[in-house]
């Protein structure tokens, strides 16, 4: 089945000429509206949110949004091979005097057939023949793939069904992978056994799969810490008082004393994601003030009075 172009563009509701800023805004409204936590539909919500996600993967990063324009629709004639290196099968530098690679398609990996022909980086095994190798076993290659995790995923572990189907043969094999809890980005989680053929008897390769987290509509992480936006009404950054945000476990209080501008960052100590030792990171709450609008004529007339005092 012919692998369908992708407008990522259209998937954000954004121009071609538009800004980073505008993509990340556009993504931010998007998957809030979508986050299959907090839509009724949560099926139709899924699959958005997933489609979204993946657009702002590309477009939200200037190498891979640069590709893709470059290529566009056409991406079929002109694309380089996935990742932007060579292509299994052709062969890659040094790989003089090796035979020819195999393909490999991956499913359940988070992506879409586009984006894992585009830009799923791959290194598939070689068998060397001939020469003074025909009889020496050949370990197979490695075989690397990436893999969306969600940041819920990373802080209670999963499972997760993934597929693959080597282009030498017509058989769709089946893997259960276990995410486990505390996983990091860039982290690899090896399938031993699974990646390229080994020559003249020798093993198989490895199959690694790196954890790529989803973006989160409301979240940014950095290690094992979280931050996200924390709306206060502009009183109360004057007054102080007590404010709730949402964790991965629920909803906790920040204290917010008299005089807090905006951007002060808060840290609730433990409620970030799990490290490898199990030590939980921080969650960083950033405030923003929330301003009133459609002001009665009482409102607007104390903001005044406020305003004649300065």
């Amino acid at each position: 089945m012919p692998v369908q172009f992708r407008d990522y563009y259209q998937a954000l509701g954004v121009s071609k000429t538009a800004s980073q800023d505008e993509i990340k805004s556009a993504f931010r409204k998007l998957a809030r509206k979508f986050h299959p936590d907090t839509a009724d539909d949560k099926k139709t919500a899924e699959e958005k949110f997933k489609e979204i996600n993946e657009a702002y993967e590309v477009l939200g990063d200037p190498e891979k949004r640069r590709k893709y324009d470059e290529y566009g629709a056409n991406w079929e004639h002109g694309a380089p091979p996935r990742g932007g290196g060579w292509r299994q099968g052709e062969g890659f530098p040094g790989s003089e005097g090796m035979g020819e690679g195999v393909d490999f398609e991956f499913g359940g990996t988070g992506f879409s057939d586009f984006f894992e022909q585009m830009f799923g980086a791959r290194r598939a095994g070689f068998s060397r023949d001939g020469g003074g190798f025909a009889n020496v076993p050949q370990r197979g290659n490695d075989i690397e793939a990436d893999i969306l995790v969600t940041i819920e995923e990373a802080f209670h572990g999963s499972t997760r069904q993934i597929s693959f189907r080597r282009s030498d043969s017509p058989q769709t094999q089946t893997y259960t992978v276990k995410i486990p809890k505390g996983v990091r980005e860039g982290q690899r989680i090896r399938l031993a056994g699974q990646g390229g053929t080994g020559a003249a008897g020798g093993s198989a390769g490895d199959l690694y799969l790196r954890v790529k987290f989803q973006k989160h509509p409301e979240y940014e992480v950095e290690g094992t810490d979280l931050s996200r936006e924390l709306s206060v009404p502009a009183w109360k950054c004057v007054l102080g008082g007590s404010a709730e945000i949402t964790t991965l476990e629920g909803r906790a209080k920040v204290k917010i004393p008299p005089g807090t501008q905006g951007g002060r960052k808060f840290r609730l100590a433990g409620h970030g994601l799990p490290g490898a030792d199990g030590a939980r990171g921080n969650l960083y709450a950033v405030v923003t003030v929330e301003l009133p609008t459609d002001l009665s004529a009482d409102e607007k007339a104390l903001w005044e009075k406020l305003a004649a005092r300065n």
